[in-house]
């Protein structure tokens, strides 16, 4: 790839999209375009060398116009989740444009088992975004990351303060991922991948959530143990602590998953595409003790 190919990252305001600019960036990869919905927001990164492009996916007659030139894009699955079907519309209307504007290829962040179900949902969209991708015209890298280890903190303070860690899992293993081994994955591939294929992205290994509970348990000082239950009184748990039905659902699909295995697949991803071993899940935690015994307060 030549390297005034220029590089555009659609979804550029989020944390990933903007830590593959900045990883691009540092790696001299070559012209680098932000395009998002707020380009005021990244200023900074025009300062650096970035050119910013306005590009609304809800309205895909912007993004013709905002991908103009690229030669590769890296298309970040949106965060429009509450709104069943929108975030599918986003995806198709993008892939479209790239193939419009002549892009030659196009890497896509997709999740784990993308599942398609009947009802929709967080799963279904990855499958039928992957399925848009197969057939259009573009040489195409799908990245299935695992769970972020991320979501870990997110939630993790109630199961501290409770002292107990529900999952519909069935005792089965995750592999979580770090969004910044998920942000290297993705601007390497951006970069320099070729023709098309699927990469599962994984950590270093597998981890059951009575091993989670153990090790956040020590970092933070406060008992936690693991309670399997099924998905449906898991569900019923989510939904009784305020979470709308789609998140609710998508939460529950994703433990269903690691629960048939699907999440306990480890793969070399990360260090073939970036040449560094992804964190583990215990160098992680340690890293972000300061977070835990917060959330246990």
């Amino acid at each position: 790839m030549p390297a005034s190919t220029p590089l555009l990252v659609a979804g550029a305001g989020g944390a990933l999209g903007r830590r593959v600019v900045e990883l691009l960036l540092e790696a001299e990869a070559g012209p680098v375009i932000a395009a998002t919905r707020s380009p005021e927001k990244l200023a900074d990164l025009a300062a650096r060398g970035v050119t910013l492009r306005r590009a609304d996916l809800d309205e895909p007659a912007t993004l013709e116009t905002a991908f103009a030139g690229a030669g590769r894009l890296l298309l970040v699955s949106t965060g429009a989740l509450l709104t069943p079907g929108q975030r599918l519309a986003q995806h198709r209307a993008a892939i479209a444009a790239a193939e419009r504007a002549g892009v030659s290829h196009l890497v896509y962040t997709s999740s784990v088992a993308p599942l398609s179900k009947p009802a929709g949902g967080l799963l279904d969209d990855h499958f039928w975004t992957e399925a848009a991708l197969f057939a259009s015209r573009l040489d195409w890298t799908v990245l299935r990351n695992n769970l972020y280890a991320e979501v870990i903190l997110m939630g993790i303070g109630h199961a501290l303060q409770t002292g107990q860690l529900f999952s519909a899992t069935a005792g089965a293993g995750r592999s979580y991922v770090s969004r910044e081994d998920c942000a290297r994955a993705a601007a390497a591939a951006l970069a320099s991948a070729e023709g098309r294929a699927v990469w599962d992205v994984t950590g270093p290994a597998a981890v059951t959530q009575d091993a989670l509970a153990a090790l956040v348990a020590e970092l933070a000082g406060r008992p936690l143990r693991h309670v399997a239950v099924g998905p449906e009184d898991l569900r019923q748990g989510l939904l009784g602590a305020g979470l709308p039905p789609i998140l609710a659902e998508g939460l529950v699909d994703f433990d269903v998953a690691a629960a048939q295995g699907y999440h306990a697949v480890v793969t070399l991803t990360v260090a073939q595409l970036t040449g560094r071993r992804p964190t583990s899940l215990p160098d992680f935690l340690a890293a972000n003790r300061a977070a835990l015994t917060a959330a246990a307060a």
